[in-house]
């Protein structure tokens, strides 16, 4: 197998999306952590997984950009095309890495190191690229790190001196099992390889049976796999054509459900999945995305937006001159599919239904039946997300789309509002005044405290209400580093007097001319 790989790809991208020349340092930041940067800002100190206060205080020049795996797959594209040219059979891994069989290709261009030069050339004209040769998938990455050519014999030996955290590979979930691993202290690959299979099974199951396999420089799987029937292929005809990515997103997860269903059918899942579209003027298109794991529902649908990003909004002259008339998705590898099987029992613990029962899956077709009708946007559900304030912590993400909170909830959030949060968060929160026993207006002195406890309260035009009880105040000093920033951000409880005692969430927010809002009200 050969493996191309483009270093630093999600910083390498956002600087050509960006337009940020490549002799700057860039990096990718995620929950203010490096995920991504490039050889010049790793010149500079930079690390994954640092802080972006101490990225920035080591670099005050480093661009500092969001992650976008849409943006990486789109740009990554002409790069797979570029492999393309010259050897067939490319399988895209994820966006920076590609993969295809060297044993074709090695022998009509006279040997795998001229191969990996034809490559390289051809290639760095675009991007940076390193290539790495050897028996497997796993090996063949792990040499394109280092630039090697390995032997299909030696490929054990190159594997056995290498740390047991190269498992641990983007999108392999193998971070706990690599922990444990080096607690127990087989910190090589060749130390984790020389334990008994048996041993690894029942110590650390079928993912700590996969990595073992990988640490002996074997496949994943056994080479022996099922061939997929030929009705599995779902095809898709469009009319009027696809020409928008947003449209083609939103038609690709009916059509990942579709698909996978038919598969699981079977008893299958996908790891190979080939994606074919016809424009309308018959121009063909095809790509493959090969899978560590099983595909999911959600898997395949990203990989279809992923790739329409790439033939939609390519440069002028590679883009197709139509839009797409009709796509196949088609299993080019199947596996076993015991491990996305549903249980045997259809209702889960007390009566609560499974989420992966078949009233869920009625009740997700449901909901993608009402977004056909009223669009993406009209079915929505709810994400704990990290934040202070209680409109910042929930989060609304359209149905199908991945809820993963963008902000640790676990972090310490200074000046986070205690439980519990108010019952209802106003979208436009209420004006209201809140005067003291003398009635003059509580204001935030420059200690960052209450002028003088709240007495009185009224929220828009409605009389004052006593107060009846209150706490607080909690303090958010926010973007006072921007011009026109909120500054202080003050939130107090209060209990008002009247007909049912009402709770309510008061805040003042700095600035030019600050006044006291109701943010929420609580049950």
């Amino acid at each position: 197998m050969l493996v191309l790989w483009c270093p630093d790809w999600p910083a390498v991208a956002a600087c050509l999306a960006e337009g940020v020349p490549l002799h700057l340092p860039a990096a990718v930041f995620h929950a203010n952590r490096v995920v991504s940067c490039t050889a010049v800002a790793r010149a500079a100190g930079i690390r994954r997984g640092m802080r972006r206060r101490d990225a920035q205080s080591r670099c005050p020049d480093l661009h500092v950009s969001a992650p976008d795996e849409d943006r990486d797959a789109r740009l990554f594209e002409p790069v797979a095309a570029a492999v393309e040219e010259l050897v067939v059979g490319v399988e895209v891994v994820r966006p920076g890495l590609v993969a295809v069989p060297a044993d074709g290709a090695s022998g009509y261009f006279g040997g795998e190191l001229r191969l990996a030069e034809l490559l390289v050339e051809h290639v760095s004209r675009q991007v940076e690229c390193q290539i790495g040769i050897a028996g497997g998938l796993f090996a063949a990455t792990l040499a394109a790190h280092r630039s090697a050519i390995v032997e299909r014999a030696g490929t054990r030996e190159f594997l056995a001196p290498l740390p047991v955290t190269e498992l641990d590979q983007p999108g392999t979930g193998r971070t706990e099992l690599v922990d444990l691993l080096r607690r127990l202290g087989l910190r090589t690959l060749g130390a984790f390889a020389e334990l008994a299979e048996r041993d690894v099974a029942a110590r650390f199951g079928r993912a700590g049976l996969v990595a073992h396999r990988l640490a002996r420089g074997l496949d994943e799987r056994p080479p022996h796999r099922r061939r997929p029937p030929p009705e599995l292929a779902v095809t898709k005809t469009f009319d009027p054509p696809l020409d928008r990515v947003d449209a083609a997103a939103f038609m690709a997860r009916t059509l990942a459900e579709q698909f996978h269903g038919g598969l699981a059918r079977h008893g299958l899942a996908c790891t190979r999945l080939g994606i074919y579209a016809i424009t309308e003027h018959g121009q063909e298109l095809s790509r493959v995305w090969r899978c560590a794991e099983p595909l999911t529902p959600q898997g395949i649908a990203d990989r279809v937006r992923w790739q329409f990003e790439g033939w939609l909004r390519a440069a002028p002259d590679e883009r197709p001159t139509a839009g797409v008339e009709q796509l196949r998705l088609a299993p080019e590898e199947t596996v076993e599919g015991h491990s996305l099987q549903l249980g045997l029992w259809q209702e889960g613990v007390r009566g609560l239904a499974d989420e992966h029962g078949p009233a869920a899956e009625r009740a997700g077709r449901a909901l993608v039946r009402v977004q056909g009708l009223l669009g993406p946007d009209s079915v929505v559900t709810a994400v704990l997300d990290g934040g202070r304030g209680p409109a910042e912590r929930v989060r609304l993400v359209p149905w199908g789309d991945p809820r993963t909170p963008r902000h640790p909830a676990d972090l310490p959030w200074p000046g986070r509002l205690p439980a519990p949060s108010p019952a209802t968060v106003y979208a436009q929160p209420l004006p209201a005044r809140v005067l003291d026993a003398a009635g003059h207006e509580v204001r935030i002195t420059r200690r960052r405290e209450l002028s003088a406890p709240p007495h009185r309260v009224a929220v828009g035009d409605g009389p004052l209400r006593d107060v009846l009880d209150w706490a607080g105040p909690w303090l958010v000093d926010a973007h006072w580093w921007t011009p026109g920033g909120d500054g202080v951000r003050t939130r107090v409880q209060v209990v008002l007097a009247g007909e049912g005692e009402t709770a309510v969430l008061l805040t003042r927010v700095g600035g030019s001319s600050p006044q006291w809002t109701v943010e929420g009200v609580y049950d």
